[in-house]
């Protein structure tokens, strides 16, 4: 089965492949309201399997931690719906699926606020060889149009941040502690 992702997902999700098997760089994914569509999108595009690693679809708040490795006392400090947990979520992909690259999301798809947030607040984080990074966005729509706006901006992200970034020296045993400035809570 297909599922028929808009043009512009699909070519953002190409350009990634492409890119990712041109470094011979790997990439995973842990989502929680997007519910796997991420891992989807990428997967759809011939040759994703010469670098998509797997995917973690932590919808529960528990299994962020039991699963992903999100630290407990984060997610009882701040709930789920955060930057922090959006980054944490990434590192634990990247490392736990032994990828280069990861990208999560977590937020309230709607219809109804959840832990004080109104629905379209979404963060969706990156981890990469050398940054780990959270972006926040606030979007309009019903849980349907929210959730595709999280896979857009998440692929936008990464496609972003292979564009400022080079190829990763994966002998040189990188620091994956850095943050990227320009990730942290913005649009």
């Amino acid at each position: 089965m297909s599922i028929p992702f808009p043009r512009h997902i699909q070519e953002r999700a190409r350009y990634i492949v492409a890119e990712l098997t041109a470094r011979r760089e790997t990439l995973a994914v842990a989502e929680s309201l997007t519910g796997g569509l991420l891992a989807a999108a990428i997967v759809e595009i011939p040759g994703a399997s010469a670098v998509f690693r797997g995917g973690l679809v932590v919808y529960a708040t528990d299994l962020k931690g039991a699963l992903v490795g999100v630290s407990g006392d984060l997610l009882r400090e701040r709930g789920p719906v955060d930057p922090e947990v959006a980054a944490a979520l990434a590192v634990g992909a990247r490392d736990r699926c032994g990828a280069q690259w990861a990208l999560s999301t977590t937020g309230v798809a709607g219809p109804e606020p959840h832990g004080g947030h109104p629905p379209g607040t979404v963060f969706i984080g990156v981890a990469g060889p050398r940054s780990v990074g959270a972006r926040r966005l606030a979007l309009q729509g019903d849980r349907a149009a929210v959730r595709a706006a999280t896979v857009e901006a998440a692929l936008s992200l990464l496609a972003d941040t292979l564009v400022d970034s080079p190829a990763s020296d994966l002998a040189g045993g990188a620091d994956r502690s850095v943050r990227g400035p320009d990730m942290r809570d913005g649009v």
